[in-house]
């Protein structure tokens, strides 16, 4: 058994908290939440004992590794101290505000020999992995252009009372909160880009953060990226993310619930024909051993639980992969930097 605790009980941890609590390998252990009145409530429904701070969780708490679930800004001093008390360690996204401290993160865990990961669900969805798979086969030719987009309703209207998501330097903004994911999965698919060309972050209801991202990536092979998500898109239900890579053989489409490879006359790869081919998620997903919300968020439990047990330091997503998501949105601010000078 893994025994894990859960840092930070709010929407996400409450969620790896079940998610977690029902993984058959794993027994949550402690959890760590300063709100007094929250802590009681877990610690009365779930009988796990509670704490005040992450230190005292991790020096009292019999732990094999935690789960870091509190607002962006203090990703790094948590993990860190889990790091260096020889902790196996998931953060949830993003791994932290500034590539630097991403970077010290990858490191250590690196050097003490501890598994480590972060939330970036979407490499565990099937279809997205099937447009990886499909790219780096070489089914659509020689890629010249990936699109990376994500629409959601989360900021609607402007709020009189801040949340640590609505301040730039707690939360990062639709950058550091909504578009990783985007960016995460670009990389995931192309690798990091070379550059950025330009980028716009735009204001529409936030004061101190940006509600929308626009970007344009260049890549050292010579293609070009795009990048667009808006968290204050009242057209969406729910945050609806999608990829789009364009190849001199065809393109490949993929969102959450299809993907779709168009090839030209000629051109086929395995079972796919010339034209196009639609697969479904029911057809690309792997099967997971139990469901919480989504196969994607029990694959990346699973993929954390397995790590942690063969002392794996680099699985699916490690701190290392989201060092370079990190890295490109440092490229982001500073390509806006320039482009509002200019």
């Amino acid at each position: 058994m893994v025994r894990v605790g859960i840092i930070g009980v709010g929407k996400m941890g409450l969620s790896h908290l079940a998610l977690f609590n029902a993984h058959r390998s794993v027994e949550v252990t402690g959890i760590c939440e300063p709100q007094s009145f929250v802590a009681s409530a877990v610690q009365s429904q779930t009988g796990i004992e509670t704490y005040k701070s992450y230190e005292k969780l991790i020096d009292k708490a019999p732990l094999d590794a935690v789960v870091i679930a509190t607002p962006s800004a203090t990703h790094f001093d948590a993990a860190m101290y889990a790091i260096e008390s020889g902790l196996h360690v998931f953060v949830e996204k993003p791994l932290s505000l500034s590539a630097a401290q991403s970077w010290q993160m990858s490191q250590a865990a690196v050097q003490a020999g501890v598994a480590n990961q972060v939330g970036y669900h979407n490499r565990f969805i099937g279809t997205f992995a099937e447009v990886r798979r499909l790219v780096r086969s070489g089914a659509i030719g020689e890629v010249y252009h990936i699109d990376g987009r994500a629409f959601g309703q989360v900021v609607t209207k402007p709020k009189s009372a801040m949340t640590w998501r609505s301040k730039k330097s707690e939360g990062g903004g639709c950058l550091h909160d909504y578009a990783s994911h985007v960016v995460d999965l670009m990389n995931w698919i192309v690798g990091p880009p070379q550059q950025v060309l330009g980028a716009r972050l735009t204001n529409i209801h936030s004061v101190d953060v940006e509600d929308a991202v626009y970007a344009l990536f260049g890549y050292a092979a010579g293609f070009s990226g795009q990048l667009e998500t808006n968290w204050s898109d009242e057209s969406q239900r729910k945050m609806s993310t999608s990829v789009t890579v364009y190849g001199t053989h065809g393109k490949v489409y993929a969102d959450r619930q299809e993907c779709q490879l168009f090839l030209k006359p000629g051109h086929r790869f395995e079972g796919y024909e010339s034209g196009w081919t639609i697969k479904y998620i029911t057809e690309l997903q792997q099967p997971v051993s139990f469901y919480l919300r989504g196969e994607e968020y029990s694959a990346q439990v699973d993929s954390f639980v397995a790590a942690a047990q063969a002392g794996e330091t680099a699985p699916l997503n490690s701190f290392n992969s989201a060092y370079e998501t990190d890295w490109t949105i440092d490229l982001i601010i500073k390509a806006c930097a320039k482009t509002s000078r200019e």
